[in-house]
């Protein structure tokens, strides 16, 4: 399945060793479904373990560096403002151009629309269960 986080999972994997959210990275490292991801998206998980958890700078090159290597990295073909929060837009333009299967994540926002233009929109338990 080709999938894409949105950045709550990573944040969530990242500061949260041991929970559920790294059963979903397992997924991916093991090959069973296929990461993509944005620039966009990495920046956005990098703002947010500097802004909000104070991460050094080292920390954030080694996650900038683990993340592009995780996923397929996926260049945008079109601009999305359909969602109030910009960057769950991204995260859409990612899915899109990535020609994703699903989208995983626990932004109640985007979860309302269950799926946008053929890419179903999931919670990390919908994932960790299919």
């Amino acid at each position: 399945m080709r999938v894409v986080f949105d950045t709550n999972i990573f944040i969530s994997a990242l500061v949260i060793p041991g929970g559920q959210t790294e059963k979903a990275i397992s997924r991916i490292t093991s090959g069973a479904d296929t990461l993509l991801i944005s620039k966009a998206i990495i920046d956005e998980v990098l703002s947010v373990l500097y802004n909000k958890f104070g991460r050094d700078i080292e920390a954030i090159s080694h996650t900038a560096v683990f993340l592009s290597e995780l996923g397929e990295m996926v260049h945008k073909t079109s601009k999305i403002r359909i969602l109030q929060d910009d960057p769950d837009n991204r995260i859409l333009e990612c899915a899109l151009s990535g020609k994703a299967d699903i989208i995983v994540t626990g932004d109640k926002e985007m979860l309302g629309l269950k799926e946008y233009k053929g890419v179903k929109i999931i919670s990390l338990r919908e994932f960790l269960e299919a």
